[in-house]
């Protein structure tokens, strides 16, 4: 799938899930295919929903995270490297927008994980934050071991290429995928990052998992 094509679709599918259910809230991502699905909390498959498993990072100041980071807090993920020239700067703009709003709120996590560990060391992810006004521990910039990163990704997160397929472990990810999770690690929103206006969105949907919450 061409890359327009996919950005497209992307927005046509967050498009949908907005459309909520009435009374339900936001709906749950379990599959590659990110199919919008609202579940029953009653339901004995409520207990099984998929969730983001335990990780372990360095962020740009060379501390250990691990998922007691976004322990009990929602947050938003994405997949970025600090020496793409295309689609990142636009994502790390529309972080900032999500860094501003939250900065008062230490319940809101935003984490950041390079596709490009060879080149994004602790030490060039500390100097891209500073250039870029990021602000640890609430916007963590994630690197580590290039296996495990990519098999968070694409195997948890379903941040592949392309929808419904894992992806090759070892294909580069590029990716505008932008990640709402909730405080049980789960998927629960699924945006465009390149676009401004889906930050508006995540900012509305993350009122709604508050609400739940």
């Amino acid at each position: 799938m061409r890359h327009s094509a996919l950005a497209s679709l992307i927005v046509i599918i967050t498009a949908l899930s907005s459309c909520r259910h009435r009374g339900q809230g936001l709906p749950f991502y379990i599959a590659p295919d990110l199919t919008p699905l609202w579940m029953d909390p009653k339901s004995d498959s409520f207990r099984h929903i998929h969730q983001i498993p335990p990780f372990r990072f360095l962020n740009q100041n060379g501390e250990v995270v691990t998922e007691q980071a976004v322990e009990n807090k929602i947050y938003v993920a994405n997949f970025v490297f600090t020496t793409c020239a295309g689609i990142c700067p636009k994502m790390i703009g529309n972080f900032c927008i999500l860094q501003k709003a939250y900065a008062a709120d230490p319940d809101i996590v935003l984490l950041s994980h390079t596709v490009n560990p060879e080149v994004d060391s602790v030490g060039r992810l500390r100097v891209f934050s500073i250039k870029k006004n990021i602000h640890a521990p609430q916007w963590q910039l994630l690197t580590g071991s290039k296996t495990d990163l990519y098999m968070l990704a694409k195997k948890s997160y379903f941040a592949g290429d392309s929808l419904g397929y894992y992806g090759d472990l070892n294909t580069f990810l590029h990716t505008e995928k932008v990640f709402l999770i909730d405080k049980h690690r789960r998927i629960r929103g699924v945006y465009n990052g390149t676009l401004q206006l889906e930050m508006d969105r995540i900012l509305d949907d993350i009122k709604v998992l508050k609400q739940e919450e």
